[in-house]
């Protein structure tokens, strides 16, 4: 009986502690494949030692939003509001590209490939992307409609679909298809702070998932905002990712739409009446 185990990781997003702690758990199990479903780099401090841990070490990697922003900000890409590049919010990204320009990592980050297909003869095929099948940053969640389900499944052909992108868990049936979220390893956004991945089993021509959730050394991840200068340097943006990282949460998406609803500016101040509004988020 042909039997294969693989560990699907993604959105480590520089949490160099939890990626550790998660691949020496994978090294002891008897998972033959890792496939590392994109966003490896930025939001945290530690981008560069990420890739060292992970690349030429035999592992499938695919391309997310955060991979590819670092490639575009590079180029000051018109892909990219041209003001980012002057706004003091968008300062911490700014030094994770520094970082890895440095260290030659944007070029192997440009060259990531957008999917991965799994398909053994008798089997269920697999579909993994980083955000859906149409583009990396449209994640499966439970409120994507049956619209864009059915979309999805008629352009892009498989049985299962295996995202990441929304740093939460999921798992989806619809009609014959299954979805299924990785969830996040370095910043989950389900209010649990243990990294989580994603393991699929091939057992007698199916493939069984198991969601995994492993503690590891947070307040380490948080001490090293600090330490590695990333937290002094990126301005509001870094302490928004600090604080998503301490709390499980996603503030920076909600803190941007409520500045875009109430007319404000980012900034320190309007940083922290959103805090005190929204006091169930922390």
């Amino acid at each position: 009986m042909f039997t294969l185990k693989i560990a699907i990781i993604a959105d480590i997003h520089a949490n160099a502690h939890a990626l550790e702690a998660v691949l020496t758990k994978i090294d002891k199990e008897d998972i033959e494949q890792i496939i590392i479903n994109g966003d490896l780099v930025n939001r945290g401090p530690n981008s560069v030692k990420v890739m060292e841990m992970v690349w030429d070490k035999g592992y499938e990697i695919i391309m997310g939003n955060h991979d590819d922003l670092m490639c575009k900000w590079l180029d000051k890409s018109k892909d990219l509001p041209q003001e980012w590049f002057t706004d003091p919010f968008w300062t911490s990204v700014d030094w994770v590209v520094n970082q890895l320009a440095k260290n030659n990592w944007v070029e192997v980050l440009r060259n990531l490939p957008a999917d991965k297909h799994i398909n053994y003869k008798n089997s269920p095929e697999i579909l993994i992307t980083h955000g859906s099948p149409r583009h990396y940053r449209e994640g499966f969640g439970m409120r994507l409609s049956d619209e864009i389900l059915t979309e999805i499944v008629i352009d892009y052909p498989a049985d299962i679909y295996i995202g990441s992108h929304t740093h939460n868990p999921m798992d989806k049936t619809f009609g014959k298809y299954r979805f299924l979220n990785t969830g996040a390893v370095g910043v989950p956004f389900n209010k649990d702070t243990r990294a989580q991945y994603l393991v699929a089993e091939l057992k007698d021509n199916n493939w069984q998932f198991s969601f995994e959730k492993l503690d590891y050394d947070h307040s380490a991840a948080l001490k090293a905002y600090k330490d590695s200068g990333y937290l002094e340097a990126g301005g509001l943006s870094a302490q928004i990712f600090y604080e998503e990282l301490e709390t499980a949460s996603p503030h920076l998406i909600r803190y941007d739409r409520w500045t875009i609803r109430n007319s404000l500016k980012h900034g320190f101040d309007t940083w922290e009446i959103y805090k005190k509004e929204h006091k169930d988020y922390f």
